[in-house]
């Protein structure tokens, strides 16, 4: 199943180095080991999540004016306790480089480097309430079009785009096709990559490329196995039109 749970195959620091800013994570605690450790999962276990908080924050030592946006969106196998552990480990971690919660438009490079602040958490449980450096998911919202169809996708993410909110909250546009089980079961040894990703992404990366930022426009990109293309670079250059928009 390795093939089908893997959607990166890049480190951390590898996805940041290349300028990947926003991580879609998913955490799991595993089941009858002592203790609170908490671990990222995508249909397998990978690397405890204290590691690559440690590996972000690594980067963002040595990138100073690098903000990056961390979404804690779905917990598996987690109670409270384990809650109140993962939540000490992010602000232990990152410290004073958490961006407390503000006012969405009011999150500018700007005031951010004023107050030396690099990490925003998103945190798609009630215990976000309890902490000021934890955002609420609904301010990062992020529609799945759960299709094979790099067509249906596609619509699906100009339909989304259309219907997000202009103020107030952040825009994920999930540029992501999802197998169904017969797709798994038909294609078990090829894997996600070779099935799925590597001959859509083309036209995926075209779409990024029609695209504009902005209010209604796009905001935040996700995709599988970036690497593939020059995804992170193709939408960073999309700021350039931004840029434009502000001289004239």
């Amino acid at each position: 199943m390795k093939k089908w749970s893997v959607t990166q195959n890049l480190t951390f620091k590898e996805q940041l180095e290349g300028g990947i800013r926003y991580f879609d994570l998913r955490v799991s605690s595993k089941p009858g080991e002592v203790g609170q450790e908490i671990y990222f999962i995508h249909g397998l276990f990978g690397i405890k999540v204290w590691d690559g908080l440690m590996e972000i924050n690594t980067f963002l030592t040595h990138h100073s004016k690098e903000v990056i946006f961390l979404d804690f969106n779905h917990f598996y196998a987690m109670d409270k306790n384990h809650h109140v552990y993962l939540i000490s480990r992010i602000q232990e971690v990152f410290g004073s480089r958490l961006c407390t919660k503000e006012c969405v438009e009011e999150v500018t490079l700007q005031n951010l480097w004023g107050k030396q602040q690099q990490v925003l958490i998103f945190y798609h449980h009630p215990l976000y309430e309890e902490h000021p450096f934890l955002w609420p998911g609904n301010k990062m919202p992020a529609p799945w079009a759960n299709t094979t169809n790099v067509h249906k996708l596609l619509q699906f993410l100009e339909t989304t785009l259309g219907e997000r909110e202009k103020y107030g909250t952040f825009h994920v546009s999930q540029a992501i096709l999802t197998p169904r089980v017969k797709t798994i079961a038909r294609n078990l040894i090829r894997g996600l990559k070779n099935t799925l990703v590597h001959r859509n992404l083309p036209f995926i990366l075209n779409w990024v490329k029609s695209q504009k930022p902005g209010i209604m426009g796009v905001n935040i990109i996700t995709s599988d196995f970036v690497e593939l293309v020059d995804f992170a670079a193709t939408v960073i250059s999309l700021n350039s039109l931004l840029i434009e928009d502000h001289k004239s």
